[in-house]
């Protein structure tokens, strides 16, 4: 070898003492590397223990009724204190403490419509989950009848101008409501000719209609269904 190669394996060989002596070696008590991830799993994990619960999630137990609160002013602009409508809403309030009467009131009236409407265009899966298998039968038995005669009813509302409870009972867990509804609308029924055999298109009609509703207040279902129809002058 020539003196050259010999000073380039002499420089190679100091440069590899000096890289050994600054990097070290491995002696096992070295510092763990830093985890990035590692909050991340522990957030996961103590999120983990929240385990949700099939259903509808409840964000908050409901709040029992304010015993503070005068029986006078409990039920103001819904049923008179003392009288059978506001001692029925206080026991059905006994049993729900989440039921609130305006809540039920503006479902109602949402409800009212979507059956009326249902029963005219011969919806069934529509009626099926707003009403009692009684009265699903009832109604059903109307349509069956306009279809053997090949009849269609058209109905619209023009207005829902009153919805109010007229009475409120709780009995064995399950509780009732009964609500007047006063609405106008125009209703005509027609063969498949075309020709009008009920109703009048160009007549707005002012019905009322008292329907009670029922829920078991111990079931995490919260709907009211239709269990009985009515009408008043």
């Amino acid at each position: 070898m020539d003196i050259y190669t010999i000073i380039f394996l002499a420089l190679a060989v100091f440069i590899f003492l000096r890289l050994r002596s600054v990097l070290g070696q491995r002696t096992g008590s070295e510092r763990p590397p830093y985890d990035r991830a590692a909050p991340n799993v522990v957030q996961r994990t103590q999120d983990n223990n929240v385990v949700p619960m099939p259903g509808t999630v409840i964000d908050q137990t409901p709040l029992a009724p304010n015993a503070d609160i005068a029986s006078a002013d409990r039920w103001k602009g819904i049923a008179e204190p003392g009288t059978p409508l506001a001692a029925g809403l206080d026991a059905i309030t006994a049993q729900d403490s989440s039921f609130d009467p305006r809540h039920f009131l503006s479902g109602a009236r949402s409800a009212y419509e979507m059956i009326v409407l249902a029963f005219a265009n011969g919806d069934r899966r529509a009626l099926k989950d707003l009403l009692s298998s009684e009265v699903y039968e009832s109604f059903e038995a109307v349509i069956k009848d306009r279809e053997k005669h090949e009849q269609k009813t058209e109905t619209r509302f023009v207005s829902i101008d009153k919805a109010e409870l007229v009475s409120a009972e709780a009995r064995d867990r399950a509780a009732q409501l009964t609500v007047r509804f006063v609405s106008q609308m125009i209703s005509v029924t027609r063969d498949k000719t075309g020709a009008i055999v009920d109703g009048n298109p160009d007549k707005v009609a002012d019905i009322t209609d008292v329907w009670t509703f029922a829920r078991d207040t111990s079931s995490r279902d919260p709907n009211w269904k239709l269990v009985g129809t009515g009408s008043a002058g």
